[in-house]
């Protein structure tokens, strides 16, 4: 099967999932939590738990449905209360939860999300010590990414901000719950140490480069495409590897610091690919795909493992 076809199925059973449990609640608070998920979405991060399940023992991902979703609701409500903080506009096409209700009201939506993300894995068809673990570790991924959102929101009130702290910002606010996903779903197929590792390692290093990738899509994507306000990052002045590599360079970014046409998105872009920024940071993530890549080579071959590989270059292709 090609990756496309397995993501598009993925994503199908998810939001089928997402209905039956989230669409035509009476509440508005229900309302605010279910709308982020309604939007759609590629669903990736259950699709690298249900494809880690397979390579570890085939036809094992079968059940392990609800535990797919868990990891997709619980980046739900990251975005939704990340979407607060950035005060963004707009997500997914549809207006963020915050700007559609209210701010106290986005706070409780997320939090639901949060919660019903343990309730949905918790009832994984696996040994006991296995959901443990898997809840252990999402419950360590979350603290991770608000670790990671935090360090994120500091270093906007910085100018000095160096590749190895970003790097670690990126690792923990979106790299872990890649890992997570990828991990958990070894895990709950009974995945021995070695594999379930390697698996964390190739979901993180993969998630890193995942979000590099973002960075660079952000002002390189109009808003149509991407459902986000386009160059949003440099008007929040966001300290990306885009924004650390321009410094480096002695580019100046500060005329771009406010809300961007088309066309000044696109001399934005021409300026960081004419100063060579946009290739450097392409490549770092080119190389987190690689390392990543070779951890996999502790798995058996099989249609899975190599689904899964690819997917570590559709990380980085996003957006082309």
């Amino acid at each position: 099967m090609k990756l496309n076809d397995y993501l598009e199925n993925v994503a199908r059973d998810v939001d089928l999932l997402i209905r039956r449990h989230f669409a035509d609640t009476p509440d508005q608070l229900s309302r605010a939590s279910a709308h982020l998920l309604l939007a759609g979405g590629k669903r990736l991060r259950p699709s690298v738990l249900l494809l880690s399940a397979d390579a570890i023992r085939k036809g094992s991902s079968f059940d392990l449905l609800p535990a797919a979703l868990s990891v997709e609701l619980t980046h739900t409500f990251t975005l939704i209360h990340d979407d607060i903080m950035d005060e963004d506009t707009e997500r997914r096409g549809v207006p963020t939860v915050h700007t559609a209700w209210d701010e106290p009201t986005a706070i409780l939506a997320g939090d639901v999300l949060y919660a019903r993300a343990f309730e949905f894995l918790s009832i994984a068809p696996a040994p006991d010590q296995a959901r443990i673990r898997a809840v252990s570790l999402l419950a360590r991924t979350c603290a991770q990414i608000c670790e990671g959102q935090h360090m994120d929101m500091s270093f906007e009130k910085r100018d000095d901000v160096t590749e190895p702290e970003y790097m670690e910002m990126v690792q923990k606010k979106t790299g872990s719950l890649f890992a997570a996903s990828a991990a958990i779903g070894a895990i709950l197929a009974g995945g021995k140490p070695t594999q379930v590792d390697a698996l964390y390692q190739f979901g993180l290093l993969c998630g890193i480069a995942f979000q590099i990738q973002d960075d660079i899509i952000d002002i390189t994507s109009v808003a149509e495409r991407t459902g986000k306000d386009r160059g949003s990052d440099i008007r929040e002045e966001k300290q990306t590897l885009i924004a650390i590599k321009a410094r480096e360079k002695v580019l100046d970014l500060t005329p771009y610091q406010r809300a961007l046409s088309d066309t000044e998105a696109d001399e934005l872009v021409a300026l960081l690919t004419r100063s060579g920024v946009l290739d450097e940071v392409r490549e770092i993530a080119s190389r987190m795909v690689a390392s990543g890549s070779k951890t996999l080579g502790i798995l058996p071959p099989s249609p899975e493992r190599d689904l899964l590989l690819e997917m570590g270059q559709f990380f980085i292709k996003r957006g082309h």
